[in-house]
């Protein structure tokens, strides 16, 4: 597939890539750091630091680290929207020779402790406004360190005092809580100043970041990356899009969060190799504030999900603005939407490109090319170094122009789940992985997602997977089964909606409702329950989600 590459699109971009051009993040990181020293990084709330800035406070924080009793390869949890703190801590972990654990902000109490405890955390950054999550669970962690900060910390005052006051005492997103042990994380960073930070000697096996997904069903587990899996996949993309993007000046939006793996890699990775600013934004949801921030920058790239771009063209504002600088917005975390794509092109004059990816690949597999003209509904093509196979049941190669399951091989894909040996060995064979997708491909050589094998329920770009609703729904005294599945939904691309069996006809939708929804972060939430007297299954007693969607 990589020929096909440079028949399509540039005789400049390389086939293959070198996975081991670089010895780990750090390395890119401090070429970076280096070559672009004075300019811009990151901007958030009006605020901005520099590579020079984020070198030094990311030194501090992981000298901090290191004298803190911290053993090379620790598992550090960061749980924090997109602000400036992110990027000093998780570079600072990378920078100790620490293992980064990405943790959704929105997560419950139960979720939290379930991920803290299967990573082993030893150490969390957590932003104020989710303590009191973390308050409910602490005592059943290996937490030994807990660094905390406010949303507006790494603002100058007197805005740092208003920023901070307004999210606590006005709009009250800071629900009290008691943390007698946690330190400051802006105090820990500024400690770090008089420590020696000991560069270790990273490889590229070593673990980078412990992604925590579904994988293909159940519990939530975590997607061993390590330093060479996250450098292939940057190599790959860069491969691809550095012949549209310039190095030190393309700002690039970052809207999706950080702890999310798509954002991580084509926002907050690819953009720091090449030395481009990244405009961080806390609060998406807030469409009118996030389209009055870009009115005020030049704006070039924006990666996000069908959901996000479908909210900018419906907000007020969004038609006026300046996209005399803009080069591409990027969708991937799920499909986009052809009426989407089609209106995103009439407004803004440039393709939304769509491109696929998994956790378990660092993410990205398939992409188009910034080069083509129009939206094709196409995920795009393999990206260098990356083998796909459609297979059928058997695994068997199907033929040309059939649709099979995907398999996928190359150096991104990740070294496996982190203390799940049986399901490793489920979806990786052989070097590949199965992505539990359905797909075909054309003459050209573009690939097209045609379903999802797996009953995985996509939300906004977001995982849910059904054993965990079910699970949930059955601890209400009320239920005798339930079966989750997903729902077509005009913004979110699908919702969750659970049939469920009760043991008396009084159980109302509302009541498992507002179950679930102490036990779920709020994507997860069904947003319509089914009663029935009994559930679809086979002769085994599996029920059939498949017959319960149709």
């Amino acid at each position: 597939m990589e020929k096909i590459w440079l028949e399509h699109y540039d005789p400049s971009v390389s086939a293959d890539i070198d996975p081991d051009r670089y010895a780990s993040i750090v390395d890119i990181f401090e070429q970076s750091v280096t070559t672009y020293g004075d300019q811009v990084a990151y901007m958030n709330m009006g605020h901005s630091i520099t590579f020079r800035e984020l070198d030094e406070l990311s030194a501090q924080f992981a000298a901090y680290l290191q004298n803190s009793g911290l053993k090379r390869g620790d598992a550090v949890a960061i749980m924090m929207p997109n602000v400036l703190q992110y990027p000093i801590a998780m570079f600072g972990v990378l920078r100790a020779g620490l293992t980064v654990i990405n943790v959704n902000p929105l997560y419950t109490a139960r979720e939290l402790e379930h991920q803290l405890n299967d990573a082993n955390a030893q150490a969390i950054v957590i932003v104020d406004n989710f303590a009191a999550t973390l308050q409910q669970v602490v005592g059943k962690t290996n937490l030994k360190h807990i660094y905390r900060t406010a949303l507006g910390d790494m603002l100058p005052a007197p805005k740092r005092w208003v920023v901070n006051l307004g999210v606590k005492y006005i709009k009250k997103l800071v629900p009290d809580f008691s943390l007698p042990t946690a330190e400051s994380f802006m105090s820990a960073v500024k400690a770090g100043e008089k420590l020696s930070y000991q560069r270790p000697d990273i490889k590229g096996d070593d673990l980078a970041f412990l992604q925590y997904t579904g994988g293909t069903t159940g519990v939530s587990k975590g997607a061993m990356l390590t330093h060479r899996n996250m450098i292939a996949n940057l190599e790959q993309v860069s491969g691809i899009l550095e012949i549209v993007i310039e190095p030190g000046k393309d700002l690039v939006v970052t809207a999706l969060p950080l702890y999310h793996i798509f954002a991580l890699l084509a926002n907050c990775l690819l953009f720091l190799k090449f030395g481009c600013p990244n405009l961080l934004i806390t609060n998406p949801r807030d469409m009118p504030g996030f389209v009055k921030e870009l009115s005020k920058h030049q704006f070039a790239i924006l990666p996000g999900v069908n959901t996000l771009f479908n909210g900018l063209l419906n907000t007020p504002g969004f038609k006026e603005l300046d996209f005399s600088h803009f080069k591409f917005g990027l969708g991937g975390g799920m499909a986009v939407q052809r009426p989407v794509a089609e209106r995103w092109q009439a407004v803004t004059g440039t393709v939304l490109l769509e491109g696929y990816g998994l956790t378990e690949c660092s993410p990205v597999v398939a992409v188009n090319s910034p080069k083509i003209k129009a939206y094709k509904g196409a995920i795009g093509m393999p990206i260098p170094s990356t083998d796909i196979r459609l297979v059928d049941d058997e695994g068997n190669d199907v033929a040309p122009g059939e649709a099979g399951e995907m398999l996928v091989k190359g150096p991104q894909v990740m070294k496996g789940y982190l203390n799940r040996p049986e399901d490793t060995a489920e979806i990786l064979k052989d070097g590949w992985l199965s992505t539990g997708d359905i797909a075909k491909s054309d003459d050209e050589g573009y690939f097209y997602i045609v379903d999802r094998k797996k009953d995985m329920i996509l939300v906004s770009g977001f995982n849910v997977f059904p054993n965990e609703i079910e699970e949930v729904a059955a601890m209400h005294e009320g239920v005798v089964e339930a079966a989750a599945v997903g729902m077509p939904h005009d913004v979110s691309g699908e919702v969750v909606k659970l049939f469920v069996v009760a043991k008396d006809k009084s159980l109302t939708a509302e009541q498992v409702i507002a179950h679930c929804r102490k036990h779920l972060t709020g994507y997860k939430v069904p947003k319509k329950v089914v009663f029935k007297d009994d559930l679809p299954k086979t002769n085994v007693g599996k029920i059939l989600r498949r017959e319960l969607r149709d």
